[in-house]
């Protein structure tokens, strides 16, 4: 007995996906036996990109039910079926963790019809479903739904199992629920990880530390590890034979401890070490006319940087956008290279710095705001974030405009007092990736709190 299935989901980040629609079909290899379709109300937002995709938006999903309203029915209709799919390892995964979520086990033998196509039609173009059903005439209604997509993959599954006279294939390709599983020691590490926010360290048997990671839940970011196919999860699978864990209670602290404790320990798994992190800087200077500019250019020593970037791309993108904040010409940022005037002042976002129209005077009180915003908000100042309990909060100290250190503090302690905080944070190297951590850190939240010690 087969239980076709597919799933939409919410999109976004591994293990924090949410199913938006399923549809299963039971199959006994002869005909359909039973069917179960519903949306369902994910309870959490819908990425753009997927509404768009699938047409499913969260208004369609307000009064849906939610997972724990359907699970039973699931189970029952999956019930000794093999689970089948179009990428039965996304869809399998996608349920196991929606009841994992309600605390219940939910384990089935899986068939891929990816994998299987590849065994029986070696010979086609592609075995994405949409292509794959149109070469072989099965029709193919609600693309991108849960319900056309899984009747698509039944009427493909009947296709395979013919071709499979035999059914050696099938019966190969057929998942067992132990292959699936985790090895038990993996499991209870897993098990002992807090889904806390802050940095875990995995050790080998002489109890080195091999890999050092942050995530807001620890225990779903080692579960993934130890859930990868990949080259490098899988040694860290077989090295790992213990984890131990810092809660932080803040982002800004958990991502400043990961670095400074991977530049400590340098583990061989940990790429970050080996590479810097930041690779472009964002240099200034006054051009002869007496414009200020800036210039995107690789890292090196000896230069002095506005900010810096961790690749091209996002560089760009960021001082576009900046462009248009603050008024800024496209050639005073060297973004545009081509003669005659910048392509933003035919838009009249450029008020004519490129061709002269604009006086230096004017236009540097611009390019100052945009160093001031780049920079640090104060000289000497605290970012106050929350602790690991509701009784303290996190530090981060800049003094003279470098990065001092971070730690907890009891919110029974004067922040103000610079003194005092000198002697409770753990001291930090300011160097080029503290300084990115934080200032990206600062740009991305908005409403975070600084106090100013000046």
């Amino acid at each position: 007995m087969y239980a076709i299935v597919d799933v939409e989901t919410t999109g976004g980040k591994y293990e924090e996906e949410g199913i938006t629609e399923v549809a299963i079909y039971q199959y006994d290899g002869n005909r359909i036996t039973d069917q179960f379709i519903s949306l369902i109300n994910p309870e959490r937002p819908i990425q753009p990109f997927v509404a768009n995709l699938t047409g499913i938006n969260e208004k369609m999903l307000r009064n849906a039910p939610k997972f724990f309203e359907v699970a039973k029915r699931i189970v029952e209709i999956t019930t000794n079926c093999v689970l089948v799919a179009h990428n039965a390892s996304f869809d399998y995964r996608m349920l196991r963790t929606e009841f994992d979520r309600l605390g219940f086990d939910f384990d089935r033998e899986t068939l891929c019809t990816v994998e299987l196509s590849k065994k029986l039609l070696p010979d086609i173009e592609s075995y994405k479903l949409g292509r794959l059903v149109r070469s072989l005439g099965i029709p193919l209604s609600d693309r991108h739904r849960a319900a056309g997509d899984a009747r698509a993959t039944v009427e493909l599954l009947k296709l395979l199992l013919n071709k499979d006279g035999e059914k050696e294939i099938v019966i190969k390709q057929i998942k067992s629920i132990a292959s699936q599983k985790k090895p038990k020691h993996l499991v209870r590490l897993i098990e002992k990880t807090p889904s806390k926010l802050g940095v875990y360290y995995l050790h080998n048997q002489k109890g080195d530390i091999i890999y050092i990671g942050k995530s807001k839940n620890m225990r779903k970011r080692v579960s993934q590890h130890f859930g990868g196919k990949g080259r490098k999860a899988l040694k860290i699978q077989i090295e790992t034979t213990s984890i131990s864990t810092e809660e932080t209670g803040s982002e800004l602290l958990a991502l400043l401890k990961e670095l400074d404790e991977i530049r400590l320990h340098k583990p061989k798994h940990n790429r970050m070490f080996k590479n810097q992190m930041v690779r472009f800087g964002l240099a200034s200077g006054i051009s002869n006319e007496g414009y200020r500019f800036f210039r995107l250019e690789h890292l090196h020593d000896e230069g002095v940087y506005v900010t810096t970037f961790k690749n091209l791309n996002s560089a760009r993108k960021l001082l576009f956008h900046y462009a248009k904040k603050f008024d800024l010409c496209l050639k005073h940022l060297s973004m545009d290279k081509k003669e005659g005037p910048c392509s933003h002042y035919s838009e009249q976002k450029c008020k004519g710095a490129c061709i002269g129209e604009e006086t230096p005077e004017e236009y540097n009180v611009k390019a100052e705001k945009l160093i001031d915003h780049l920079g640090f908000p104060y000289n000497n100042m605290v970012i106050v974030d929350k602790g690991r309990t509701p009784e303290e909060q996190s530090v981060v100290l800049v003094e003279d405009n470098k990065v001092c250190g971070f730690g907890h503090i009891s919110l029974n302690y004067q922040i103000t007092h610079i003194d005092v905080l000198r002697n409770l944070i753990y001291p930090l190297t300011d160097n080029r990736e503290v300084r990115y951590l934080i200032q990206s850190y600062l740009r991305k939240n908005k409403g975070a709190r600084t106090i100013n010690l000046d």
